[in-house]
Order: C-alpha cells, then structure tokens, then sequence
C-alpha cells in the first residue's frame, strides 16, 4: 500500500552567548573540568532567582526573523515539569503557550525542486546537563552506572518545530542544513552538531489511506547529518513492515542506534499534560515592542538565499555554483571581493571552488583563515584574464602566495613568470626545437597514424613545459598544427 512519509523536526539551536539564558556561568562548556561553569542558580540552591540574558533574547528575535516568524511581545517563560538526572530543578524553564516567534516558513531545496516549509513557531530554553557513561564507547549499554555534568546546564537555546510539511529524508536534511546556514550567517550560532551546538529530534508518521496523519514516532539521540538520513531510512521501512504485517505503531520515542542502524523503543511519547506546565512566576514578560524588533531586522544581513539567487542573476553562476559561494558568508564576502579586485565572476568561481577549496581542505583552514587576501587574488585571476600567467604558472603562483605570504607580483618574481606573454617568434622557435627532439612522434603524426591524437597532445605538454606554462595553449596548438602540415 503506498502511505506518503509525514515528517516534522524539532531543532534546538545554541545559542552563542558567552553566559547562560539565566545566570552569569560560562557557556563556555566544551573541555571543562565537570561541574565547573556551575552556580546556585544553575544547580536550583532552594531560594535562588533567575535573571533572563537580554543577548539571549536578541539572538532569538534575530533568527525568529531570519525565518519570516512573527515576534511576540509580552511572551512568558513556562516550568516544564519531569524528573531526570541532568535536570537539577527537577523541571526546565521553557516557553510554552506563548513562544518569541509565531509562524514564519522557510523555501529549501532538495532532490532539484523549491518547497516551503512552514514552521510553527520558535521558542527560548536552557539546557540540560549531560550524562556521561564510563563505558569505552561512552555508551548507556553496558554501564554500571553514570555520571552528571552539569556545565551545560542553563545554557540558552532556541527550539525551532517545524510544521509537519517535509516528506522525505532529503527534504529534512535540505532544511536541517538551510537552518545551520541561516544561523551561522546571523551568528547567532556556529550550528556544530558534533558538539551539541545543533540538535534534532525527527518527528515521522506515515499518512493513513484517507489521508490523515498516522501514529507519529519520535526519534532521538542523532548526532550527524548522515545519522539523521539512515534513522529515517530505517524507521519509515519499519512503520511500513509494521503495517504491511497488520500490526499496529504506538506513538512512542525510540532511540537510534548509529552501530546497529536501527531505532530501539526508548518510552511511550509524553504529552502535555504530563509534563504539569505552569508559568513561571520568577521571571517577567519579555518585552519585544516594535521599535525593538525592528532595529534588530535593519541589522539583518543579506539572506543565504537571497544572495544564492543574486549571484545566479547578477555573475550569471549556475545554481550549484551560487550554492556553493554562498554556503557561508565569509566566503561569500571573499568572492565578491576578488571580483571587485578585477577577476571575472566565472574565473573567480571556478578558482575559489577548485584551488582555493583545495587549498582550505589540504591545509584544514577556513576561508577566514586563508592567508591570500581577496585582492591579491582578483589581481591574480585579472592577470590570466590579460594572459600576463597561464593557468598553470598561476597554480604556481598561488601555491608560493600561500606558501610565502606573498604578493602576486613578489610571488611571480620568485616563481620566474614572466609577467609577459611569449612572442609569436619565440613559441614558433620552441615548437621547432621540440620537434627536433621528437622525430618519431613528428613523423607518426605525418603519416597519420596517430588516430586520438595522443602524440598531438603529447608534443602540446613539452611546448607549454618547455615555455613554464607562459605560452597561450591555442596558440602553440595552432603553430603545432601549422607545422605538422
């Protein structure tokens, strides 16, 4: 029977503050010392007050923005009430009835096709803790006990739950992704889901034959992008198998298992009622007035999206080019410096995507850490573009800008480019001396039996060899060609 795949996702993002959402304890968390950036408000010392983190706030205005969200005023904080190690309260101060951010929707792409996915809203929490099991996997399985790190605790987030709209597993990694790209374009977060800065919890059903939504399962304990796809993978062919055997899904929340890959039963799925929400009395209404809202949209930069589209229409890029340029926006920013330095928008993008990337990833820099300024670089790519350097002299030149911390002109001198293109005089009289050395090439391609044309090629490599790459490869094939006649 064909069921259409229901999918809707929980993110919680961190937000990058240096302290948490309602005490001065650094969010700092990531190899220190366990329960460390801890203080009584964050451990729930009977008689301790919290205080909100008004730069928490702005962030989550910030993003609710970014994401076309309407901000509310006057929204309250609510106590969401369960018991759990890594919750020293014994509840999370969360928001509930009212969140910051109502509505909004964001346009992703995925499998070649634009979808908009509506959200239903964004709202503030702190974090809980961490449970840390001596096992050598770090494992619950297996462990005889665990232990808490409370660090993390109080550390500010936004949950951002999207309405039920994505319908396969490319479609929810097309929107996790876009939402990394949007946070760290506001920075609002750096999105690292290795670290716990971004995390997910995938809500999947499978529509019933009249078209209503089925039982929905949620998963947890997903850590990477590609965990994320094999999860849904796997869960939609067990509601499938569960249904096709005449068996019936129970609303529940299963964990994934990246070693086994496969979903195991965690709980039943709680609701509402069972977590006794209440408002928070300790902490006032935020204020979000319009005014407020909006001098933190004018601060607002150019969407990821928007500046996707504009490469395309404005440097005349493919899709996949413009992607790629604006995945993020230092590099983003880069690019069309190096085009304003001189450098033709198509030259520029094939020299960031192919030797500047491959510079980054041997090196494991980023673009902001890339030692060649954006306008060394536009008068390098000018400088082919005039055929003052090769392409092939100019990887040299490139690799010795890097390596040197170079000029392009300090790094031609020392790579012996000329600056100049050879004369026609002087490539005819190259071609003829490497003639000279290659008599049975010559002669097998006079007598025509160099049929795909490899020994052609072959006495192409030694002229541009024998020039260092300072001859135009049309013309010496031209002169090539003229003299094989």
């Amino acid at each position: 029977m064909k069921r259409e795949v229901v999918i809707g996702l929980e993110i919680h993002l961190q937000l990058k503050t240096k302290t948490k959402l309602f005490c001065s304890c650094s969010t700092d968390y990531i190899g220190a010392t366990p329960n460390t950036n801890v203080c009584p408000v964050c451990l729930a010392v009977p008689g301790t007050l919290p205080v909100i983190n008004d730069h928490a706030v702005d962030l989550a205005v910030k993003m609710g923005l970014g994401l076309h969200c309407e901000i509310q005023d006057g929204t309250r904080f609510h106590r969401k009430h369960y018991f759990y190690a890594d919750l020293p309260k014994a509840y999370q101060i969360t928001q509930y009835e009212h969140a910051i951010a109502q509505g909004g929707y964001l346009d992703i792409i995925a499998d070649g096709k634009k979808k908009r996915v509506h959200l239903d809203h964004l709202h503030l929490e702190e974090d809980a803790g961490k449970l840390v099991h001596p096992t050598a996997d770090g494992r619950l399985s297996g462990a005889a006990y665990s232990l808490v790190d409370y660090n993390r605790g109080g550390t500010p987030l936004s949950e951002i739950v999207s309405m039920p709209d994505m319908n396969s597993p490319a479609e929810a990694i097309a929107y996790i992704t876009q939402i990394r790209q949007l946070a760290r374009y506001l920075d609002v977060s750096d999105g690292e889901m290795e670290s716990g800065s971004l995390r997910v919890d995938v809500n999947v059903s499978l529509s019933n034959p009249d078209g209503t939504l089925g039982t929905r399962v949620e998963l947890k304990n997903i850590n990477s992008l590609k965990s994320i796809e094999r999860a849904l993978e796997y869960e939609i062919a067990r509601q499938n198998r569960v249904l096709d055997e005449g068996g019936r899904l129970v609303q529940e929340t299963r964990l994934w298992d990246d070693v086994a890959g496969v979903t195991r039963s965690m709980r039943s799925k709680e609701g509402a009622r069972d977590y006794r929400y209440y408002v928070e009395m300790d902490l006032a209404p935020i204020d979000a007035k319009p005014d407020y809202v909006q001098k933190i949209r004018e601060s607002l930069p150019e969407m990821p999206w928007d500046r996707r589209d504009r490469f395309v229409e404005e440097y005349g890029l493919s899709l996949e080019e413009s992607q790629q340029l604006t995945d993020q926006r230092e590099a983003a920013d880069y690019y069309e410096a190096v085009v304003k330095a001189g450098a033709p928008a198509a030259k520029a993008a094939n020299w960031m995507r192919t030797e500047v990337q491959r510079l980054l990833r041997e090196n494991g820099i980023d673009i902001t850490e890339f030692p060649v300024t954006a306008g060394e670089l536009g008068k390098m790519i000018a400088k082919i573009e005039k055929k003052d350097l090769s392409n092939t002299q100019a990887k040299d030149v490139l690799a010795v800008m890097y390596s040197d911390r170079l000029s392009v002109e300090e790094a031609m001198k020392k790579c012996g480019a000329s600056g100049g293109k050879i004369t026609a005089d002087a490539l005819r009289a190259v071609v003829e001396k490497v003639f000279a050395s290659q008599p049975e090439a010559v002669e097998t391609i006079r007598k025509g039996a160099d049929k795909k044309g490899a020994k052609v090629k072959f006495l192409q490599g030694l002229v541009m060899r024998e020039t260092r790459g300072n001859a135009d490869p049309s013309e010496a094939a031209g002169i090539i060609a003229e003299l094989l006649k």
